[in-house]
C-alpha cells in the first residue's frame, strides 16, 4: 500500500472513530456521563466476566487508561452513586470498584443505546461488508502488541 492510500485509510478511520464518539457523546450526555464513564459501566457490568467487583488497575487495563485516570472515572460514578470501591481482601493495598442497582440499570441502558447507535452508523453497509469490517479491524488491533485491551 503506497503512503497516500496508508495517509488516506488512516484519516477515513479517524473521521469514522470520531464520528462515532460525538454520536456517543450525545447518547451520553443526557445521562450526565463522559464516554469513559459510559464504557467503565460496562466493563464493571461484565467485570472479571461474571458482573462482579474489578480491581481498580484491571479496570484501569480493560478501559487502556493509566490507573490515575481509572480513579477520576469511577470518582465521577461514586459521586453519582453507580459504583462503590472497597478494599480488595485478598490485597489491602487494592481496592476492588462493583456497580451499585443503579449503575446495573444504567449500564443496561447504556449497552442497549450503545448498540442502537452503532447500527445506525453501519446501517449504510450490508450485513457482510459489517462482518468484513469486524474482521479486518480485529485483524489490526492484534496486530499491535502494544495495544492495551
Amino acid at each position: 500500500m503506497s503512503d497516500a492510500t496508508s495517509g488516506q485509510l488512516a484519516d477515513l478511520f479517524l473521521r469514522a472513530a470520531k464520528r462515532m464518539r460525538h454520536r456517543w457523546m450525545r447518547e451520553l450526555a443526557p445521562l450526565g456521563l463522559t464516554p469513559g464513564q459510559g464504557r467503565a459501566l460496562e466493563v464493571l457490568a461484565g467485570g472479571a466476566d461474571c458482573g462482579g467487583p474489578v480491581r481498580m488497575a484491571e479496570l484501569a487495563g480493560r478501559l487502556g487508561i493509566v490507573p490515575r485516570s481509572a480513579t477520576s472515572v469511577v470518582d465521577g460514578l461514586e459521586e453519582q452513586g453507580l459504583a462503590v470501591r472497597r478494599p480488595d481482601p485478598a490485597d489491602r493495598r487494592s481496592l476492588l470498584v462493583s456497580l451499585t442497582e443503579p449503575g446495573r440499570e444504567l449500564a443496561v441502558r447504556i449497552d442497549e443505546t450503545r448498540r442502537l447507535a452503532a447500527e445506525q452508523i453501519f446501517a449504510v453497509l450490508l450485513p457482510e461488508e459489517r462482518e468484513q469490517l469486524a474482521v479486518l479491524l480485529r485483524r489490526v488491533e492484534q496486530d499491535d502488541p502494544a495495544v492495551v485491551s
